[in-house]
């Protein structure tokens, strides 16, 4: 079937000689179904209060033809009937503004949820015409919300709508169209349309349908099937407005029409308002293409959004106000506040949906200094204390209280800084060895290199006493390691240090070579830690999956999604954003970070967690890991706190090697990452402790770790990602002292 198609029952008078011969062959035919109640549409005509008039009780009846039901109907005539039919509007519809309404001429793109809208307009009799467009051919998956039926599967929804309609009224006259809104057809389609629905799936003709609307003055109405969405566009009182009220930023339909389906996704989360959708479609937003197939509609809320759009179209037919804009007609949040005692407590009852701060898309990251910081200070001490502060913590939470002056520096743990992951203190002394390792290379570069001390971190696993302390004067090493070490090639790493990132792009996987291994090896055991280095692509697969595996439990447990969310920051005011996680530096294309405002909230979550679904929330993890050469696990020399302050330094050694062999370094450390002992799992998340200790369990067995050299930190390593945008800033170091 192509081109415009007049979907109708045939409408045959009697006082017409063929239509009295058709009638009657018609009526003759065994195959076909008479219907005749005629006598009791005449009755209910004549009760009507006021009663019609004598042309109206007078008009002669007609048979209607229904070839795809094999029917014939006996009907009153078409003002007679319109009459009956439309009774019970009054007094809600005048009946002066329902000669207004029946004069217009509506198009309906899209016939799944426009399906609805059409016979919500004929059923009202608000429009004196209809212009149903859409390509697509009914489905069994349509019909939880298409009011068809399995007679009909197979046809093109266009005009079993169409058909529908005219089982309804068969005066009203409706034009399918088959072929869908195609822009070669737009003219056709909107000449003379008084209001056009947009109810179309293709992003591009959206767009393109409401610029051939503005240029004919047509006002747009949509709605959508989460919250009650009701998008008003009055282009006939406002020629000039932005399509989409400017959400897509003024870009055309025939830009949109280049763009692959990833390149699409931001602009059609800004169109649906992604931070205010209903959290179970948000959460089913991220679930497509994982537990289910596409975006779930139920024939509740597309019933709803037909009764928004009828009610706005009665406004513009009947010139009651209705300005441009967008309202959501939520029952789910109305019902929200129904109370058994009364209206009044109704209202006081009425509770608001919550979402946190800004989400994030990856596991648990480590984030490196702000390149557009002051160079480092002149005084030697101010140095030190500058390039410790320079070193990678979980979060950026930078969890360590730092006292400098002439003697030396002394790193403690801050615990306002700790948070669940950072069990008995473990990721935060593994923050203080790195740090340690900075210092130690700025105090080498200027020649003030002394011994390290650890104190209070020796006899156990709690950091909560550790004290780390670097005398400034002469050369020593840390202890664990090969002594002083090359004091020469620790000053040498000093700008490096200063320089180091975390660079979150993805890669190209390429084989390391055995000298850059045995290079990276060598500077971990330099600081008394070891390396597992995983580079074969099945091994970083199953990694992948384990990891992917854990960050779904950081997005699903409340407390760990939190936190998570409390690492992020953006720019305030002034463009500079405060300390912790810069989104800027995720290295999100367009498409992720325009899910930052779903996966930032709590009540999407709870969903996805009740579901026991999200698995695309790591999905983000494994593709970044699968890009990288190679997964480095930086292991500490034993299980004591002082055990950790080796392994991040030993983490800090590599992380600057491996930049110098021209690999980019990014953090992609689990949930489990520092838990040791079986009681430490419900510490993370009490209603996942099973599931984390089996994912814990399977990543040690693909990297080989040993129970008594537990992980530092874990590191993807990668060939060809493109530079860092950005940096996260840090907390100015106090260095008052360092003068003295």
């Amino acid at each position: 079937m192509t081109g415009a198609v007049d979907v109708h029952a045939r409408v045959l008078d009697a006082r017409a000689p063929a239509d009295r011969e058709r009638i009657d062959r018609l009526r003759a035919d065994p195959a076909v179904e008479v219907l005749d109640t005629l006598a009791q549409q005449r009755d209910g005509l004549a009760a009507l209060i006021p009663a019609p008039g004598a042309a109206v009780l007078d008009e002669p009846p007609r048979w209607i033809h229904y070839p795809w039901r094999r029917a014939l109907v006996a009907l009153l005539g078409p003002h007679g009937y319109r009459r009956l039919r439309l009774d019970r509007n009054r007094h809600k519809i005048t009946a002066d503004e329902q000669e207004r309404l029946g004069a217009l001429t509506i198009a309906v793109v899209g016939s799944s949820a426009g399906y609805a809208v059409a016979q919500q307009l004929a059923l009202e009799g608000v429009c004196g015409r209809l212009r149903l467009a859409d390509f697509d051919h009914l489905e069994a998956t349509n019909l939880n919300r298409v009011a068809a039926g399995v007679l009909e599967l197979g046809l093109n929804k266009a005009v079993v709508a169409a058909r529908r309609v005219a089982e309804l009224d068969p005066y009203l006259p409706v034009r399918a169209y088959p072929e869908g809104a195609t822009p070669a057809g737009l003219d056709a389609l909107l000449d003379g349309v008084d209001i056009l629905v947009e109810e179309c799936d293709a992003l591009e003709m959206k767009v393109l349908l409401r610029e051939h609307a503005r240029a004919r003055g047509i006002p747009v109405l949509m709605a959508t099937s989460d919250r009650g969405l009701l998008d008003v566009e009055r282009f006939d009182s406002e020629p000039r407005r932005p399509v989409l009220h400017g959400v897509l930023g003024g870009v055309d339909g025939a830009r949109l029409a280049g763009l692959s389906a990833a390149d699409k996704v931001p602009y059609v989360l800004r169109i649906l308002d992604a931070a205010r959708l209903s959290a179970r479609g948000a959460a089913s937003l991220l679930e497509v293409g994982h537990s289910i197939g596409t975006w779930p509609q139920l024939a509740g809320d597309v019933a709803a959004g037909a009764a928004a759009v009828a009610a706005a179209v009665r406004r513009i037919g009947t010139g009651r106000p209705l300005p441009s804009g967008r309202i959501r007609i939520d029952i789910d949040d109305a019902l929200d506040g129904l109370a058994l005692d009364g209206p009044a407590s109704s209202d006081r009852a009425r509770a608001g949906r919550t979402a946190g701060g800004a989400g994030a898309v990856c596991g648990a990251e480590a984030t490196s200094a702000d390149p557009g910081e002051a160079e480092p200070p002149a005084n030697p001490a101010a140095a030190v204390a500058f390039a410790a502060a320079r070193a990678p913590s979980g979060g950026n939470a930078q969890p360590w209280l730092m006292d400098v002056g002439a003697g030396g520096l002394t790193l403690r743990p801050d615990p306002n800084a700790s948070v669940t992951m950072d069990l008995h203190g473990r990721g935060s002394a593994v923050a203080l060895g790195a740090a340690l390792f900075n210092a130690r290379a700025a105090a080498a570069a200027h020649g003030i290199l002394g011994p390290v001390t650890i104190d209070g971190g020796t006899g156990g696993a709690d950091a909560a006493g550790l004290r780390v302390h670097l005398r400034f004067g002469g050369s020593a090493g840390i202890g664990g390691g090969d002594g002083d070490g090359d004091v020469a090639v620790l000053a040498a790493s000093y700008r490096a240090v200063l320089r180091r990132e975390t660079n979150r792009n993805t890669g190209r996987p390429r084989d390391l070579g055995a000298e850059a291994e045995a290079g990276l090896r060598a500077a971990a055991c330099g600081e008394g830690g070891g390396l597992h280095l995983l580079t074969g692509r099945g091994p970083i697969a199953a990694a992948a999956r384990v990891l992917a595996a854990a960050d779904r439990t950081r997005y699903l447990d409340p407390r760990l999604h939190a936190e998570m969310i409390a690492e992020l920051c953006e720019p305030g005011p002034d463009g500079v954003p405060p300390t912790g996680i810069d989104v800027r530096s995720l290295g999100l294309t367009d498409a992720a970070l325009a899910v930052l405002d779903v996966v930032r909230r709590t009540d999407v979550m709870d969903a996805l967690a009740q579901w026991d679904v999200g698995a695309a929330l790591g999905e983000d993890t494994r593709t970044r890991i699968l890009s990288g050469s190679a997964l480095a696990v930086v292991t500490c020399p034993g299980r004591s706190a002082a055990d950790h302050v080796r392994g991040g330094a030993a983490t800090e050694a590599v992380w600057v090697c491996a930049e110098a062999l021209g690999l980019s370094v990014h953090p992609m450390s689990p949930v489990f990452l520092y838990a040791q002992d079986r009681d430490d799992y419900p510490v993370l998340s009490r209603e996942r402790a099973d599931a984390l200790r089996h994912l814990h369990r399977a990543f040690d067995g693909i990297v080989g770790l040993a129970a008594d050299h537990p992980p530092a930190l874990v590191l993807r390593l990668s060939h060809d990602a493109a530079p860092a945008r950005v940096r996260s800033r840090r907390r100015a170091p106090d260095t008052a002292g360092a003068a003295r």
